[in-house]
C-alpha cells in the first residue's frame, strides 16, 4: 500500500499508524505532491482511494492523471471521496463510472478500469 500526503504532519501520522499496526514492510509513505507522484509513478495499482481536501481541485486533477498515465490495472477500482453535492468528472474508456454511495454530507464514487475479455 502506498500512502501520499503533502503535509509533513499527516505523513508522520500515517507512518506512526503503520508502525502501530506492524505493516512497515508492506507500505510506502510519500510525503509530497500527489499529482507529481501520480505522474512519475512507475507501477500499476489494483485499488486507488482518493480523499483530497474537498474544497480543492485535487480530486479532478488526480483522476485526470490516473487516466492519462494509466496506472490502474485491468479490472482495478478507484474510490473517490468527496462532498455529497460535488459533481465528479467522467473518465474516458477504458475507465467506467460505477455506483455512487451517499453518507450524509459525504459521497463515494466508484470507477473501474475495463479489461480485455477472456477467450
Amino acid at each position: 500500500c502506498t500512502f501520499t500526503d503533502q503535509r509533513r504532519e499527516a505523513a508522520a501520522l500515517i507512518r506512526e499508524n503503520i508502525k502501530a499496526c506492524g505493516f512497515q514492510d508492506q507500505t510506502h509513505v510519500v510525503q509530497g505532491d500527489a499529482i507529481s507522484f501520480l505522474s512519475g509513478c512507475r507501477e500499476k495499482f489494483d485499488l486507488i482511494f482518493l480523499d483530497p481536501p474537498y474544497q480543492s481541485d485535487l480530486l479532478d486533477r488526480a483522476l485526470e492523471a490516473i487516466a492519462r498515465f494509466d496506472i490502474l490495472r485491468e479490472h482495478g477500482i478507484i474510490v473517490c471521496e468527496s462532498a455529497a453535492e460535488r459533481t465528479i468528472p467522467q473518465l474516458e474508456a477504458p475507465y467506467e463510472r460505477g455506483r455512487e454511495y451517499r453518507y450524509g454530507k459525504i459521497k463515494l464514487t466508484l470507477f473501474h478500469r475495463a479489461g480485455r475479455e477472456r477467450q
